[in-house]
């Protein structure tokens, strides 16, 4: 990466762990895609006095060459799952992982064909 990774924490402090699995996260990106500009992650923390409802969330905002940006917000809706930071820093990443797939695909040329198309004619006699 041409800028050093940059990860916030907003609405608590910052995890050692958080921050570890974010940085492997990143270097799996790399090697995916192999050309990202910048990335920074920001992993919103719920409020403390506001638990019940405090799902977290990671947003994830990637440049790749050319001033290409990609950007994923995920804003968790009532899934109990986000309750976990781990699983949300994961789930962002699963998404981010499959845009760059995409997006390295559709530059490769590689197009996904439904169906082959068949030749078939009614009015042919069938070969022997």
């Amino acid at each position: 990466m041409e800028t050093p990774l940059k990860i916030s924490f907003q609405g608590g402090d910052a995890s050692d762990a958080l921050s570890q699995m974010i940085t492997g996260h990143v270097e799996t990106l790399e090697q995916l895609y192999g050309r990202l500009t910048a990335c920074h992650v920001v992993v919103k923390i719920p409020d403390k006095h506001h638990r019940t409802s405090g799902l977290f969330s990671a947003n994830i905002h990637m440049t790749l060459p050319g001033g290409i940006d990609i950007n994923i917000d995920q804003t968790p809706q009532a899934d109990d799952r986000f309750s976990n930071p781990q699983f949300a820093v994961n789930d962002a990443f699963r998404r981010a992982k499959r845009l760059l797939k995409e997006r390295a695909q559709k530059q490769r040329g590689d197009v996904k064909k439904l169906h082959e198309r068949i030749d078939r004619s009614l009015d042919r006699p069938p070969e022997p």
